[in-house]
């Protein structure tokens, strides 16, 4: 059997095998320019697959390090505000301890006042500040909305009780901010147990904010723990319930002796009471709740331009500002745990960002595994690839040009 090739079909076969060696050659040269090994599926499909994977990772990283960034900055802000809040807040005490030194006249006094209200103005612009991409830091989900306002029963606090979180991991979400009613309103009363108050009062009496000596008795107490200490004369005192009656402890109506100075205890709780009331005068005992730092301020400012013209007055005013030391002193403890939390959120940041790094260290490594090109081995390919396209060039040239006539 005798195999015929036609001339047609040997030059074709020929151009084929030239234009495949010229293919994988591009291919190559392609490769040795971009650094790359695989830029198509089709130059490994399995390396593709992982590759798209380990860039969709990336990707993600690469937005969780934007949600880190924007998230650091707005709550290195937001520690600035309550460092800020915090040295105001030890301005205002340091003017109430001023006040209460009880040397000054109501001139004296009115003068602190007067400070005290541009201080007020600086705690509201402390409430309404703007982070650096001036959205307001304490408004809650309400960026764009001032939170604060001054009305004529005080500041009011418009914003809402929510906080944006942001995804900083796969598995870890972290909140940018705090809202206002966290920061500014939402401040215990008294010494966290109970309020103590005048109530009617015509003597001199002044009121320490009270404490709880034995919390097991205080819990016990009966509910809602609100009390009235009454002075049935100027040295003698008894409790009376919510409704009036005779506080019973054991059967026994709650009565004792009041000498200036010594606290009256019962249920659990001393009141330390100075001056001298007058027979008829109370005092009012009520669970502690919350008290803005705004009404603490004011307040204080109240009490200040009330003066102590008066036994009765200046009873009042020394009460006033026991409170309002209390109420400072919570506000102080208050800001110190923000800030920290804030910090404690700036660290888990850096945690997150830590971590971050070394799984992109990891992503890079395994990218660069499955993508990047071995330069040593491309070279080589590509110098033998270039010989055989000029072997089959040659080749091709020879014998191209041969008939029947060369052999006649």
């Amino acid at each position: 059997m005798t195999l015929r090739v036609s001339t047609r079909g040997m030059h074709d076969a020929a151009i084929a095998q030239i234009l495949g060696r010229q293919s994988s050659l591009s291919k190559t040269q392609t490769q040795l320019a971009s650094g790359q090994r695989v830029s198509t599926p089709a130059d490994d499909p399995i390396a593709a697959t992982r590759i798209l994977d380990i860039e969709r990772t990336q990707a993600q990283l690469t937005q969780y390090a934007k949600n880190s960034t924007y998230a650091g900055n707005r709550l290195g802000v937001t520690e600035q505000a309550l460092g800020d809040l915090g040295d105001l807040l030890q301005r205002i005490r340091q003017l109430t301890i001023q006040a209460n030194s009880g040397a000054l006249d109501d001139a004296s006094l009115s003068s602190i006042a007067a400070e005290l209200r541009t201080r007020a103005q600086e705690l509201q612009d402390i409430a309404n500040r703007r982070d650096t991409g001036g959205e307001y830091l304490f408004a809650g989900y309400s960026t764009q909305s001032q939170p604060f306002s001054r009305s004529g029963t005080g500041v009011n606090y418009v914003g809402d009780q929510g906080s944006r979180s942001l995804q900083i991991s796969a598995t870890q979400r972290i909140a940018d901010g705090l809202n206002g009613d966290q920061v500014f309103m939402d401040v215990v009363q008294g010494n966290g147990r109970f309020v103590a108050s005048l109530g009617t009062h015509a003597g001199s009496a002044i009121v320490e904010t009270g404490e709880v000596v034995n919390p097991a008795a205080w819990q016990a107490a009966p509910q809602p723990r609100e009390f009235t200490v009454r002075f049935t004369a100027p040295d003698a005192w008894e409790v009376l319930d919510a409704n009036g009656d005779a506080l019973l402890d054991g059967g026994v109506p709650v009565t004792g002796t009041y000498r200036s100075g010594e606290s009256i205890e019962f249920l659990g709780i001393h009141l330390t009471v100075s001056g001298e009331p007058a027979a008829g005068d109370t005092l009012n005992i009520e669970p502690a709740g919350r008290e803005s730092l705004f009404e603490t301020v004011d307040n204080l400012i109240g009490a200040l331009a009330a003066g102590t013209a008066t036994p009765e007055a200046r009873a009042r005013f020394g009460t006033a500002i026991n409170q309002a030391l209390a109420q400072l002193s919570q506000g102080l403890d208050h800001v110190t745990d923000l800030r920290a939390e804030v910090g404690a959120r700036l660290s888990a940041l850096d945690s997150a960002e830590a971590a971050r790094s070394d799984v992109e260290y990891e992503l890079a490594g395994s990218l660069s595994e499955l993508r990047d090109l071995d330069y040593a081995e491309a070279i080589s390919r590509m110098n033998q690839q270039l010989v055989g396209l000029q072997a089959a060039q040659a080749a091709y040239g020879r014998i191209s040009q041969l008939s029947l006539f060369n052999y006649l």
